[in-house]
């Protein structure tokens, strides 16, 4: 499958937003509480701004180079953009500004680095605390059992706002254990709002991709992050 030209993609996200409406309604909920981010890893800048048309809410951003060119371009027509991938401390400044929400806090190393950026900069970052919810060595998050010092250590900071969590569950073909892991991290979510910290709002559950987004909604995902069912499969030997 390659790339998908406008039409298709228009197709895409019409198809992906009837089934997420679906599942939303299955788990008597609101559609309009869930958002479409676009994940657009290696997709350039003119692809970007022609899917900024449709019916996507956000555009997540894997890579820091990418973010920077996409956004400098205007390729987000005015829509939010997200970071959603790795973050390294050296990188963090330019992610300030950029990206309204930082998806992908990890590790304490890195709250206390965005704290100070966000501190020189005069404003006050949002994030999501990622968690790795089937320990997996292969993804980044903190065990749910790291989540409460990580929180803890973010409702200190002044210039950071946690605004919820973020998870990859792992890839799963028995839906049920799909499900009981997607549970699992909605669970934390709302014990994580329970603390009543002043600077902690769980408001985004930022849960699903392409191939499971539909049980991310059914089990509490406020935002789905989908490419490939949206882009086509991605060009890896253009980067």
């Amino acid at each position: 499958m390659a790339e998908k030209n406008l039409d298709e993609m228009r197709e895409a996200v019409e198809a992906i937003r009837e089934k997420m409406a679906a599942a939303a309604r299955e788990a008597g909920r609101d559609p309009a509480g869930v958002q479409l981010c676009a994940a657009c890893k290696t997709r350039t800048a003119d692809t970007v701004a022609a899917s900024a048309a449709l019916a996507i809410d956000v555009f997540g951003e894997n890579h820091v180079q990418e973010l920077c060119a996409n956004f400098d371009a205007g390729a987000y027509c005015g829509k939010p953009s997200h970071f959603i991938g790795h973050l390294q401390t050296n990188k963090i400044k330019k992610v300030l500004g950029r990206a309204s929400l930082i998806q992908s806090v990890d590790s304490e190393h890195l709250l206390t680095a965005i704290e100070k950026e966000a501190a020189k900069a005069g404003i006050v970052q949002d994030v999501l605390l990622e968690v790795n919810i089937g320990g997996e060595a292969s993804k980044s998050g903190v065990s749910p059992e790291q989540l409460w010092p990580l929180l803890d250590a973010a409702a200190a900071e002044e210039h950071i706002r946690v605004k919820g969590l973020m998870a990859i569950p792992p890839v799963n073909d028995d839906d049920a254990q799909n499900r009981r892991y997607l549970a699992e991290v909605y669970r934390l979510f709302v014990q994580a709002g329970e603390r009543g910290y002043a600077n902690v709002k769980m408001e985004t559950l930022s849960m699903g991709m392409s191939g499971d987004f539909e049980n991310a909604i059914r089990e509490g995902a406020t935002l789905v992050r989908i490419g490939t069912a949206i882009y086509g499969e991605r060009d890896y030997s253009k980067k």
